[in-house]
C-alpha cells in the first residue's frame, strides 16, 4: 500500500512507510509535511504518526560542524605532534609523543561517535 506525501513543493508518492521514514530521517520529508495512505481520504502531519515520531530527524549542520572541527583538530595535532617528535631536543619530543596521545584519543572519539550513529532506515 502506497503513501502520499504533500509538501510545499507537491506531492510525492512512497510505495511503504518504511520508505517514508526513510525520507524523513533524510530530511526530505518535514514534521509539517501532511502523509495520507492511498485509500485513506484524510491527511494527517508526519509528526503525529508513531512510526515517524518515534524516527529521529536528520542531524543538523551544526552537529555535523562539530565532527568535522573535531577531525580538523585531529589533523592539526597529529601534524605538530609529528613535526616534534623529530626535532633534537628531547623536552619538544615528548611534548611531541603527549600531542600524538592526545590525537589519537581525539580520534577514537570521532571514530566511536561515527559508529553510534543509527543508521537511516532498515
Amino acid at each position: 500500500m502506497g503513501y502520499i506525501v504533500r509538501t510545499p513543493e507537491g506531492e510525492l508518492v512512497y510505495p511503504s512507510l518504511l520508505d517514508v521514514e526513510r525520507a524523513y530521517v533524510q530530511g526530505l520529508v518535514d514534521a509539517e509535511d501532511e502523509v495520507r495512505e492511498e485509500t485513506a481520504t484524510t491527511w494527517r502531519k508526519a509528526a503525529s504518526i508513531p512510526v515517524l515520531a518515534r524516527a529521529k530527524p536528520a542531524r543538523s549542520g551544526a552537529l555535523q560542524r562539530g565532527q568535522v572541527l573535531r577531525v580538523a583538530a585531529v589533523v592539526l595535532l597529529s601534524a605538530v605532534a609529528l613535526s616534534l617528535v623529530f626535532r633534537d631536543e628531547l623536552r619538544l619530543r615528548g611534548i611531541g609523543i603527549v600531542l600524538a596521545l592526545a590525537a589519537s584519543t581525539l580520534l577514537f572519539q570521532v571514530t566511536t561517535k561515527a559508529f553510534k550513529r543509527t543508521p537511516s532506515g532498515g
